[in-house]
């Protein structure tokens, strides 16, 4: 039996021919992720591993993004275990403010990923990855410990569903319409410890910025990764940015996979899900009328260059409701300032937006965005559980960013075509 994009990969790095689904191995890391959150507690565990240095200080990535800048004396003693461990260990990829950026955003950006990778992060939105090719997934801060330890982790591997993308999305659906409508298909548990793999003509239609989105959310369906084929689209994303010479795997014509989906990405919708799960999906003429207090655009799952330009696309010469407060949050401080250079923060802030420096902030209800109760909130982030943005009575909607940005205008959810 053949094997799938993501067993070749684990079989690569365990140093073995073959892999199946189910078995246990060792494997080979090429980057250790953490922030500020659940940095220090990895950082704390390693003195328990015998360990005094990581296993290379160009594989360890420390990214504080969660509370930054810092919101408060606890959130920066977090940052400051963080920031003090990045120097001892003279780690070469620590990024604190004024490099920052959101890590999920800014690791592709800066072509510390690529192709082929084994990628663990103390993120479960670390699976990102997998847009690029690499096997990417989240880890708890003990497994990170010993990751930044020894370069090796364990992993059970993974079977896999195949999703077949076929067709071109219209002009206003994006990645975030296409995993959100998947998330509504098979549920919050129909991927559960499985690898989601996205091939098919259709991803010629599929910009590096909506794959991301789509790797990103695969955890939202309980997948252990998503990945992606990797095609031109890719190897010139990752040209761009390259570090390391990426290798290409593809799935075997005879892997085997646990399901098989075809799906036609001309007939998706723009596409809302409604409290409190991701999948309570909606497409936007079943929405209905939802008033709403709050947008949020940005964040690891939607704040790349093209999120930017959709926004700003829909908000050039327009208002936000004076009822509704609309938050943007550039995933990169790269990302940021060429939406300086390309007037949008111009267009975001004379449309009554208020364009913030990266940071995760309001997605996990940290700061820059809180929801008192009763108020409701739709937001381009990746999870709108009980509680996700403040209070245990407010309520988030996710969508994407075009719809995001038309429902700030007109005070409801609400999708482009309504302006």
């Amino acid at each position: 039996m053949g094997m799938t994009m993501t067993q070749k990969i684990l079989a690569a790095h365990a140093g073995l021919d073959h892999v199946e689904a189910g078995q246990f191995i060792e494997a080979k890391l090429d980057a250790v992720l953490a922030n500020d959150i659940t940095g220090p507690v990895a950082i704390k565990n390693l003195p328990g591993m015998n360990a005094d240095k990581v296993f290379d200080k160009d594989r360890v990535y420390l990214v504080p993004d969660h509370f930054t800048p810092n919101k408060d004396i606890k959130a920066a003693e977090q940052c400051k275990i963080v920031r003090e461990f990045a120097r001892n260990q003279e780690l070469s990829n620590y990024f604190e403010v004024g490099r920052v950026g959101i890590e999920h955003a800014l690791l592709p950006e800066q072509g510390l990923v690529t192709a082929g990778d084994v990628v663990i992060g103390a993120d479960s939105h670390t699976c990102t990855y997998g847009a690029l090719g690499a096997f990417s997934t989240g880890m708890g801060s003990t497994d990170i410990a010993a990751g930044m330890a020894r370069g090796i982790s364990w992993f059970k591997v993974p079977s896999a569903i195949k999703f077949v993308l076929t067709g071109k999305p219209s002009k206003w659906v994006s990645g975030k319409d296409v995993i959100l409508h998947i998330i509504g298909m098979i549920g919050v548990e129909g991927a559960r410890y499985k690898s989601m793999e996205f091939t098919g003509d259709g991803l010629e239609h599929l910009s590096m910025a909506s794959r991301l989105t789509m790797a990103n959310m695969a955890i939202e369906a309980g997948a252990k990764n998503g990945i992606f084929d990797v095609d031109q689209i890719t190897l010139d994303y990752l040209a761009e940015r390259e570090k390391r010479r990426p290798v290409v795997y593809k799935a075997d014509d005879d892997a085997e996979y646990d399901e098989t989906y075809v799906i036609d990405l001309s007939e998706i919708k723009p596409t809302v899900a409604f409290p409190h799960l991701p999948e309570n999906t909606r497409t936007i003429d079943e929405v209905g009328e939802v008033k709403i207090d709050q947008a949020v655009i940005g964040s690891c799952t939607n704040g790349n260059i093209d999120d930017m330009g959709t926004a700003a696309e829909i908000l050039k010469d327009r208002k936000v409701d004076d009822n509704v407060r609309c938050i943007i949050i550039p995933g990169t401080q790269h990302i940021y300032l060429e939406c300086i250079e390309r007037g949008w923060a111009e267009i975001f802030i004379k449309a009554g937006a208020v364009f913030s420096t990266p940071t995760c902030g309001p997605c996990l209800g940290g700061h820059m965005g809180i929801l008192a109760a009763g108020e409701r909130a739709v937001s381009t982030t990746n999870r709108n559980f009980v509680g996700r943005m403040g209070h245990v009575d407010s309520e988030v909607y996710l969508a994407s960013p075009a719809v995001a940005a038309a429902s700030a205008v007109l005070g409801r959810i609400a999708g482009p075509d309504e302006l």
